[in-house]
């Protein structure tokens, strides 16, 4: 399995592949190869910044001579003409790596900005915003990142980091005794330490999942105070997380329940990118 590096580096390989390809031949016709010069990342829109750190390796595997001076990190709240860094060095690479930065630059601080706003509905409460698996193809990582960065949580990473049993596998496997038998199995049997989480739909699945003994329960589609029921119910025997259709209006309620997560999708799969661009000075 590749480490997080990897996969950036990967990421990287196929973002310089399909938007520089053999070459910026705009660039490459007009700016001297020998020519030197400085541009400014500016940022446009208030928000949460994130991906400082990614935009410098964009920098550094695209050509290692670029200089990167930071003056804003990564999680620091930014306004409308705050300067977050500036890059110097060949005028030909500075040209080529910015559509490549902006691009995560833009999409991790929107990802970042909303959670930190989804984050900020729970204040004083003992619950925590998770992200899901509904993310961009191969941008997993970083978007998972940008969550942390705005002050969230990460569900798991992917199908790999956790077991999950929802209600399809609940169905197809014959019933939540069944699946939570049948993954105690698998894990015993391949050596591996994995959380388990039940989706339910109802009290009964409520009374089945803790019978079974699992790590987490997530309460699918619960009303505020169909939730409020189940948090009783369980009176802290296992971890609680509300899924299924929560928004910004709706999420201090579900908070207020006690529950320990609440996953939102809109973190990742409806995000504006934050607007900002890099200049030359």
């Amino acid at each position: 399995m590749k480490s997080r590096d990897e996969l950036i580096d990967d990421l990287l390989t196929l973002a310089f592949a399909e938007d520089v390809g053999d070459g910026d031949h705009t660039t490459l016709s007009t700016i001297p190869a020998d020519e030197m010069g400085k541009q400014r990342l500016i940022v446009k829109e208030e928000g949460i910044l994130a991906g400082v750190e990614i935009a410098r390796k964009v920098f550094e595997k695209f050509d290692p001579e670029l200089k990167m001076t930071v003056y804003i990190n990564d999680g620091e709240h930014v306004k409308p003409g705050d300067v977050a860094f500036v890059v110097e060095g060949k005028v030909q690479s500075l040209l080529q790596t910015e559509r490549t930065m902006l691009n995560i630059m833009q999409r991790m601080s929107g990802i970042a900005t909303t959670t930190n706003k989804y984050q900020e509905r729970l204040a004083g409460l003992k619950t925590k915003v998770l992200d899901t698996r509904k993310t961009t193809p191969g941008m997993r990582l970083l978007e998972k990142e940008a969550v942390k960065i705005g002050g969230g949580a990460n569900h798991r990473i992917g199908l790999f980091d956790m077991i999950l049993i929802k209600d399809n596998h609940v169905d197809f496997a014959g019933g939540i005794p069944q699946a939570v038998a049948a993954a105690k199995k698998y894990l015993k049997e391949t050596g591996r330490d994995l959380k388990i989480e039940v989706e339910v739909r109802n009290t009964d699945e409520i009374n089945q999942a803790l019978e079974a003994g699992v790590d987490r329960i997530m309460l699918d589609n619960f009303t505020p105070e169909r939730t409020a029921e189940a948090v009783k119910l369980i009176n802290g025997r296992t971890e609680i997380e509300s899924s299924g259709g929560i928004t910004l209006d709706t999420l201090r309620a579900y908070g207020e329940t006690g529950v320990d997560y609440i996953s939102v999708g809109a973190l990742t799969h409806s995000v504006k990118g934050l607007d900002m661009s890099f200049k030359a000075c």
